[in-house]
């Protein structure tokens, strides 16, 4: 049973929805982004409509990955124990390759990889010596099949998922479960203009989904899980011409 979790990028989005949903559940909460006052105003919304949840805050930019690991710790003596800690801190750049400024890219990957692996990293530290805990990593369907135009974000999700897959199989014989979620296109502030795309739904929809399968202990979500399920394995064979197309 998860009673208590930490999630990163909880200030908005889907992180904030994640936050919600664990929280209308009876899980206590460590609310960890870069934007203190707004975790705070988030951690308010949620004592006035679950009095019975601890909910506390830590600031942290998973790009400072030696700041990670202290702030799991501060976590852990916050709640007592960690039973989930979810990587879910991230940006999105539109940068055309070649275009100039290779520091997007470079953010990108900064934050989208390097700081979810760090942060997965630091989490497995705390549950080797509980003997137990689940970690899960955000990562995209973008995953299956890069996005023109998005390339180091399509990159740090493919990435992203293939650590995820590694380190799962590489600590299940320790009691601790990797989860990777794949979601579709979910319409958050990070990304006004979904409305544009197929088979958006809100954040509020795919972390129901999420919860839901972290609950159940899915080794790969999958969200919305129609139609991605199907196209996940489609995409990554489609033409580059259709790609471009769609895109």
């Amino acid at each position: 049973m998860i009673k208590s979790v930490v999630i990163t990028g909880a200030s908005s989005g889907i992180g904030k929805a994640i936050a919600h949903e664990f929280a209308g559940r009876g899980a206590n909460l460590v609310l960890m982004a870069r934007r203190l006052e707004l975790l705070e105003q988030l951690a308010g919304e949620i004592r006035g409509q679950h009095p019975g949840v601890d909910v506390h805050c830590v600031a942290l930019d998973v790009a400072k990955v030696e700041e990670i690991a202290p702030a799991l710790e501060q976590a852990r003596s916050l709640l007592g124990q960690l039973d989930c800690v979810i990587a879910n801190a991230g940006i999105t750049a539109v940068n055309k390759t070649g275009a100039g400024d290779f520091s997007k890219d470079q953010r990108v990957i900064q934050v989208n990889l390097i700081g979810g692996m760090a942060t997965i990293d630091a989490a497995v530290r705390i549950f080797r010596a509980q003997g137990k805990g689940t970690a899960v990593g955000i990562s995209s369907v973008s995953a299956f099949k890069g996005i023109p135009g998005s390339a180091a974000y399509s990159a740090s999700k493919a990435g992203f998922s293939n650590y995820l897959d590694c380190t799962r199989m590489e600590l299940q014989k320790y009691g601790i479960n990797v989860i990777a979620v794949h979601p579709g296109f979910v319409k958050t502030e990070i990304a006004p203009n979904m409305d544009k795309l197929p088979f958006v739904i809100t954040a509020e929809k795919a972390a129901k989904a999420i919860v839901d399968g972290i609950v159940k202990g899915n080794s790969n979500i999958i969200v919305p899980a129609m139609p991605w399920s199907v196209l996940g394995r489609v995409l990554p064979f489609m033409p580059d011409s259709v790609i471009r197309k769609a895109f």
